[in-house]
């Protein structure tokens, strides 16, 4: 991910720091001071364009007049992110992601995730949406701040967070218990399945328990983005509140 599209994202990946090469403005575009003063005082180069040149670039429908170009975010390894994490708390909380596929639902998961203070992401390298510049958009910047780790195999990477004392949380309708009932405090991995068939087989059997959120309408699922911040959301008021 080494173009950025969206005001909110490029300032983001100002303020955190990232080597920023060139940011495309468009011409006419009100509302970018803050922006461009930051850009400016790291020293980046800025370009006022067309507005029909920032939409050949854009991959996202929503550029809103900003594009930047520099160094792209790289992944952690898993053994990274477990060190890195336990260096900051001692009961770390990790979003492991199967198979999640729309940009946007990983991108508004990256940012819940920032936002209840998650030490990570977890996803697998492959029918897994990776950091592209739709989930730097739908993220809000979030990108910039929550590290994710892509492993080659979930499951695997499961097994190997149990052995640094996590336990693992499977979100599933056929859960055992809704999810104010568990325990979601203590080093923990929640898992959220794909949008359309959720957790793979595999992945379910590895999980230590399941847990689902209560559901009275018609509907029979949530969007996974909605599910995984509900779920977050708990871990968070169980260990703080």
């Amino acid at each position: 991910m080494d173009k950025v599209e969206g005001r909110n994202p490029v300032l983001e990946a100002l303020k955190a720091g990232r080597n920023i090469d060139e940011i495309l403005v468009y011409k006419n575009a009100n509302g970018v001071g803050e922006l461009i003063a930051k850009a400016k005082e790291a020293g980046t180069k800025i370009k006022r364009v067309s507005k029909d040149k920032l939409d050949n670039l854009a991959e996202t429908y929503s550029h809103q007049g900003v594009i930047a170009f520099g160094e792209p975010i790289e992944y952690l390894t898993l053994d990274q992110l477990i060190k890195q994490a336990y260096e900051k708390v001692d009961d770390p909380l990790f979003i492991l992601l199967d198979e999640i596929k729309d940009p946007h639902n990983f991108g508004s998961i990256l940012r819940t995730a920032d936002i209840v203070g998650a030490q990570g992401v977890i996803i697998p390298e492959r029918k897994s949406v990776g950091l592209t510049p739709a989930v730097g958009k739908s993220s809000a910047g979030a990108v910039e701040y929550i590290p994710v780790a892509q492993v080659t195999n979930l499951v695997r990477a499961m097994e190997k967070l149990k052995d640094n004392k996590f336990w693992i949380a499977g979100a599933d309708i056929s859960g055992d218990q809704v999810c104010y009932q568990a325990d979601l405090t203590g080093p923990l991995g929640i898992v959220i399945g794909s949008e359309g068939s959720g957790m793979r087989r595999l992945v379910t059997e590895r999980c230590d328990f399941l847990i689902k959120l209560p559901m009275k309408g018609k509907v029979s699922s949530l969007n996974a983005s909605v599910a995984g911040a509900l779920l977050m959301y708990e871990s968070l008021r169980q260990r703080d509140y």
